[in-house]
């Protein structure tokens, strides 16, 4: 499929894209050549391939969740910059 210069205006006007002349020129190729290549590809016959979503195997990256001792309350106090009253003191963020 080759692309017209009014397409590649149009598809510029659409991504609201400025082009110079030699940018048309170059995306009109560019572009054409991409369409050519998908032509390609849809007259592949893949009617034997069952629909995938993945060709690699699934399998889950995240470990286990398994519960374990959390961290003691005074020992969180201990690290932050103002406390008070067994809580975290914060700047007020509403007036």
């Amino acid at each position: 499929m080759v692309l017209t210069l009014q397409d590649v205006e149009h598809v510029a006007e659409l991504a609201r894209l400025e082009l110079t002349d030699e940018d048309k020129d170059r995306f009109r190729e560019q572009l054409s050549a991409i369409l050519e290549y998908a032509e390609r590809l849809n007259q592949l016959d893949v009617s034997d391939i069952p629909p995938t979503a993945t060709v690699l195997p699934v399998h889950s990256i995240m470990r286990e969740d398994e519960p374990s001792s959390s961290l003691q309350h005074e020992s969180l106090l201990e690290n932050a910059p103002e406390s008070e009253r067994g809580y975290f003191r914060v700047p007020a963020v509403l007036e």
